[in-house]
């Protein structure tokens, strides 16, 4: 599953630095004024408006990717699979069940008889 998740996440980066190349590519309302006196957009490759119109429709494809795939690394996220003894307080009590024996020998050691101590010194000085 890990794989997948990696895969889904670089296509997301990489959708995600195509749209911003493609925005960046793009024209500005105003920059169409500058065409009729000799800007030079008319010559591209496209034409005057068929750069823009291919531009926006690559766009708007990059962008609805871009969404599929973020709902689906949202759904990655969420469904990840439940792995055995994988809970936080499962962790607590595998050390709790470590610590118990050295408590236990902790335990024994105090209820063991103490010999009795000289008279008098029962009462502190």
């Amino acid at each position: 599953m890990s794989f997948w998740t990696n895969l889904l996440i670089v296509t997301h980066v990489l959708v995600a630095l195509a749209i911003i190349g493609l925005v960046l590519l793009q024209h500005g309302k105003g920059a169409d004024m500058g065409s009729g006196f000799g800007g030079g957009a008319s010559g591209s490759l496209f034409g005057a408006t068929g750069s823009a119109n291919f531009l926006s429709r690559t766009t708007a494809v990059l962008a609805t990717i871009f969404f599929l795939l973020s709902l689906a690394l949202a759904y990655v996220a969420t469904k990840k699979p439940v792995q055995a003894g994988g809970g936080v307080m499962d962790a607590v009590r595998k050390e709790d069940s470590r610590k118990a024996p050295a408590a236990a020998e902790t335990k024994a050691e105090e209820a063991k008889p103490k010999p009795p101590s000289a008279p008098g010194k029962e009462v502190p000085q």
